[in-house]
């Protein structure tokens, strides 16, 4: 009996801590998109010495850019949270979409910025992309080993 109640204390001690472990997100604070428009601006104009007049014709660029994106995870999120995959179509026109977003973005910097900047704005996003690329890769590793754990019970 003694062994019985010791063992269901165990289980129970280790089941409480693996929820409260599940509870504990990572989230960041959430910030206005005014706030991530100039800490966007902010960045760029120390990495690329703009002047004032290129700060303010980037900020709203920069916001517009920055509603996209939070609309975009807002309807990522709601898609995961019903369990819904969008249809090849539907991958299509957001892939579409995202790289007619891409040219619009290099039009309106190859316009604002110049020569020298936008050589150095095309070198900061493609190692942007690689470090992007390189994070999506590991994470869809630990989510593959993740899922085989999750098969193997």
């Amino acid at each position: 009996m003694k062994k019985l109640a010791t063992i269901l204390v165990f289980v129970l001690a280790f089941t409480l801590s693996t929820q409260a472990q599940k509870k504990r997100g990572h989230k960041r604070p959430q910030l206005t998109t005014e706030q991530q428009t100039d800490l966007t601006v902010k960045r760029m104009t120390l990495a690329l010495d703009l002047s004032e007049r290129q700060q303010n014709q980037m900020k709203p660029i920069i916001t517009s850019k920055v509603v996209e994106k939070k609309a975009l995870m807002e309807k990522r999120k709601e898609a995961r949270k019903n369990d819904k995959r969008p249809s090849s179509d539907e991958i299509y026109a957001m892939k579409s979409k995202m790289l007619d977003n891409r040219i619009a973005m290099k039009n309106s910097m190859k316009d604002i910025l110049n020569k020298e900047q936008f050589e150095k704005f095309e070198k900061m996003h493609k190692k942007r992309a690689a470090k992007d690329k390189q994070m999506m890769k590991k994470k869809s590793k630990n989510n593959s080993k993740r899922n085989k754990k999750r098969a193997d019970k």
